[in-house]
């Protein structure tokens, strides 16, 4: 197999082992059993399992949907869709679990285990997101198009919403039955859009 095609292979193999185990729960061992090689082809390509974990965490944080993602959202922050944004940011949440919950799962275990370089590793994709996806709720307030509530609060309302409904119904195995991700995608956006108090 080329060298690429193989660390690729290692990546994937690993992140399946990952999020079923954690990161103190998995060896090398293990993740070559699965991707049916020796330890010695790990060792190979990644020096530690620490570096296969942080490859693991690369992987996603360098993808190409995610590059797709930080496009799209840019240019609905240039058009003041404040809408569209709730909308791609509920989207988004809830596909990333229907998708692939491994990276999901890989997260919760760093938080669990207090695994601190993983959840650096977090931290330094999702801060920058976060700060600019803030910064655009405080100037559209600026503007007058959005209630003066924190910013980060109301960043953590959109995504704490979807994220916990994907967590339910991915995870824990909660059933809504009749109710799609779009009708929710709907709803959740209208909810933050509009509240849920009558007038």
């Amino acid at each position: 197999m080329p060298a690429e095609d193989r660390r690729r292979q290692l990546i994937e193999t690993a992140l399946d082992v990952f999020a079923r185990k954690g990161f103190e729960g998995t060896t090398t061992k293990e993740i070559a059993t699965a991707a049916g090689v020796t330890e010695a082809v790990i060792f190979r390509h990644f020096p530690s399992k620490h570096a296969l974990y942080m490859a693991v965490l690369d992987f996603k944080a360098q993808s190409y949907e995610l590059q797709e993602w930080l496009t799209a959202t840019r240019g609905l922050m240039e058009r003041n869709d404040d809408a569209g944004l709730v909308r791609m940011i509920v989207t988004s949440i809830l596909q990333d679990y229907r998708s692939d919950p491994r990276y999901e799962r890989v997260k919760l275990f760093a938080a669990l285990e207090g695994h601190e370089v993983g959840l650096a590793h977090y931290r330094q994709f999702a801060f920058p997101i976060a700060q600019v996806l803030v910064e655009y709720i405080s100037r559209r307030q600026q503007e007058g198009a959005i209630r003066d509530y924190d910013p980060f609060a109301i960043l953590a309302a959109i995504a704490g919403m979807a994220q916990n409904y994907a967590q339910l119904t991915q995870m824990f195995g909660f059933s809504c039955e009749g109710l799609t991700d779009e009708q929710i995608i709907d709803d959740f956006t209208a909810i933050l859009m509009n509240g849920i108090q009558k007038t």
